[in-house]
């Protein structure tokens, strides 16, 4: 059965959907892009308006994973998972992710570096937490472990470090090192770099004071 299309209008809560008027009666609204090639009096068979239907599903799913990109990168998994919660069919779920990976707009290993150069340079955790925080993020386990390649726990516990130990200085070593120890374990170290970059530290504030083996780390 053919249909004739007897208006076209912008809706007013979103300049960016089409309201879509058939035979005098309102319709379906579809994406502005979806809509674009419509015309008043052009006639639409029962097949063609389910195609136009699904154009329209598709392109607000795509344009919805857009918007979660703009926030901020997202790795494949999430981006399924966000649209998920918005009732997006496992079909076009797909179909968003292969646009976003021709388009070059999600890629997880990308992701995973981006993410591991962005830990490093403002919140420093260990190699072990960094993996857990990847994975649930939905990255594969090799692409973690090649993201995790030039990590160095122990550097990284002592970059993790310096911020909290300026907040320390004036405390005693026993109380200083709890404290450490344990902003560190947060972070995911073990206890072996968490005791060298403590040690370091401290030595380096307070200058030739050394910490005696009668101290102890623990």
């Amino acid at each position: 059965m053919n249909h004739t299309i007897t208006a076209l209008t912008l809706q007013k809560r979103n300049r960016e959907r089409v309201n879509v008027f058939l035979d005098g009666e309102y319709a379906f609204g579809l994406a502005r892009i979806v809509a674009a090639w419509l015309v008043v009096g052009q006639e639409l068979s029962d097949e063609k308006i389910t195609q136009l239907r699904i154009e329209d599903e598709r392109e607000v799913a795509y344009q919805r994973a857009l918007r979660l990109i703009q926030y901020r990168p997202r790795s494949e998994s999430e981006i399924r998972q966000l649209l998920g919660r918005h009732a997006v069919p496992e079909e076009r779920r797909q179909e968003v992710i292969e646009r976003l990976k021709q388009s070059g707009l999600i890629n997880d290993a990308e992701f995973a570096q981006a993410w591991v150069e962005n830990r490093t340079e403002f919140h420093p955790r260990s190699r072990r937490a960094l993996a857990y925080e990847l994975s649930r993020r939905g990255v594969d386990a090799q692409v973690i472990e090649q993201s995790l390649e030039a990590i160095d726990d122990d550097a990284m516990a002592y970059q993790a470090a310096l911020r909290p130990a300026r907040k320390y200085k004036d405390l005693e070593w026993n109380d200083f090192r709890q404290k450490m120890y344990r902003y560190l374990a947060q972070r995911g170290f073990n206890y072996g770099a968490s005791a060298q970059a403590i040690a370091k530290i401290w030595q380096e504030m307070h200058g030739e004071e050394s910490i005696t083996e009668e101290e102890g780390f623990l």
